[in-house]
């Protein structure tokens, strides 16, 4: 349970902790690979503990270093031991997806099971491409959902045409890639995150890029790499927030990624109006990386969809909490996507802050917010989904009452000491005349 209440302004420089989709594609890679891979920056959160367990059942050895430190001594594809157990992905969806990808290639079998969010996401967006490749995957309503049965075979390289923008369905295909005979080609509708075509070549292996289009040819082996994890932006878009919905409040985030198929939540907010300055300060494994600064100011309602949303698909329940403190309608469209998350992330998001006095309607394939509002106090329930419980606690610092947010303990999948960060907040109101404001 978090419990949050309305801040005067304040002004708070920090990081947070490193990115969840690096994190985990660099264990994963890092298996694969042959030598030791060390990485640093590594979100040691519920999302990517799934995926350093999953791999040590298939005989990885991986280490904590540190805090935020990881060692993986990978033992290449062939080296992959058969799990003895059924692999726990738990709520994580890119383990889940991204493993099929390795394993419908590899010279084993194994079993895929998560928790029940999982057992309602949907996998045959992964399984059929995978089919057409030469994979060999069963699972219950024949594959599209879990459990699911893999078991190694030979593969052919195909051309896809994704009907959806997915990191995850993209990843996955080029991992299978990695294996199959041939060139792998992934086109999607609009571009996703392009975090696995930026990892892969510092990890050795050739990839093509061009516009929506991604390609790899097969039988090419990944050496292990060092790797520095930026900060995540999506994790960033929470506390940013804040800034927006605490009149005279100022946050700075320090080695965030700058990834620009990662930065929609930025674009957005400036449609709004929102003061935002961006410094980019470096790169680090192919990843832009830099300092954001957002200052409360006056907003205004947007229309937000098309090629935007997939740029800010897990931001749009915290840019909803910052709507409702703009002054017009805000649209958000084109997010259909939203409902196959941790849960569905509209209604959700909806329902929840609606109890807070938010003027927000629910559409087929988004919301539309008026504003502003003031927000009421109220009990809150994250259902379970760490950004839904995270945009409740951010709403409460811009509500009338204390705003109570139920079943936080998901906020750890992706954001651990997020409590902490408000409470740094707290601490840094701006004190005139001995008097907290």
């Amino acid at each position: 349970m978090i419990r949050t209440s309305r801040l005067g302004p304040f002004r708070l420089t920090t990081k947070v902790p490193g990115d969840k989709s690096i994190s985990h594609r660099s264990v994963m890679f890092g298996s694969i690979a042959e030598g030791v891979t060390e990485i640093e920056g590594f979100l040691l959160g519920a999302d990517c503990l799934s995926t350093i367990h999953c791999f040590r059942q298939m005989g990885v050895e991986i280490e904590r270093t540190s805090p935020t430190s990881v060692r993986v001594k990978g033992k290449g594809f062939a080296g992959l031991a058969e799990p003895r157990v059924p692999l726990d992905v738990g709520n994580s969806g890119t383990t889940i997806r991204l493993l099929l990808g390795i394993l419908a290639g590899s010279s084993i079998f194994a079993t895929l099971v998560g928790d029940e969010s999982i057992g309602r996401r949907p996998m045959g967006r992964v399984v059929k491409p995978l089919r057409r490749m030469g994979a060999v995957i069963d699972g219950r309503r024949d594959g599209s959902y879990t459990p699911l049965a893999v078991r190694g075979s030979k593969l052919t390289g195909i051309r896809y045409e994704s009907p959806v923008a997915s990191a995850q369905v993209k990843s996955c295909l080029l991992l299978a890639g990695l294996k199959a005979e041939g060139m792998t080609t992934v086109i999607e509708p609009s571009r996703s995150r392009d975090h696995t075509e930026r990892m892969l070549p510092a990890f050795g292996c050739q990839v093509e890029v061009r516009d929506r289009e991604v390609s790899l040819a097969g039988g090419q082996h990944l050496s292990a790499a060092r790797v520095q994890v930026p900060g995540d932006i999506s994790s960033a878009a929470f506390l940013l927030a804040a800034a927006l919905v605490v009149p005279g409040a100022e946050v700075t985030i320090e080695d965030v990624g700058l990834n620009p198929t990662r930065t929609g939540i930025l674009d957005a907010l400036a449609m709004m109006g929102a003061k935002i300055q961006i410094e980019e300060t470096g790169s680090w494994c192919n990843e832009p990386v830099g300092r954001v600064t957002v200052t409360a100011g006056e907003l205004q309602g947007a229309t937000i969809g098309g090629e935007l949303i997939p740029r800010l698909i897990d931001e749009i329940p915290i840019l909803a909490v910052v709507a409702t403190q703009a002054k017009g309608t805000t649209v958000i469209k084109d997010a259909e996507e939203l409902k196959v998350k941790e849960t569905n992330r509209i209604a959700t998001t909806v329902n929840e802050l609606r109890k807070l006095g938010a003027k927000i309607e629910e559409t087929e394939d988004g919301m539309i917010i008026e504003g502003p509002v003031v927000l009421s106090g109220g009990r809150c329930d994250s259902h379970g989904d760490h950004r839904i419980g995270m945009a409740m606690a951010i709403a409460g610092l811009a509500a009338e009452q204390e705003v109570i947010v139920e079943h936080t303990e998901a906020i750890d999948v992706s954001f651990p000491g997020f409590v902490n960060k408000i409470h740094e907040m707290e601490l840094n109101q701006i004190r005139k005349l001995g008097k907290t404001y």
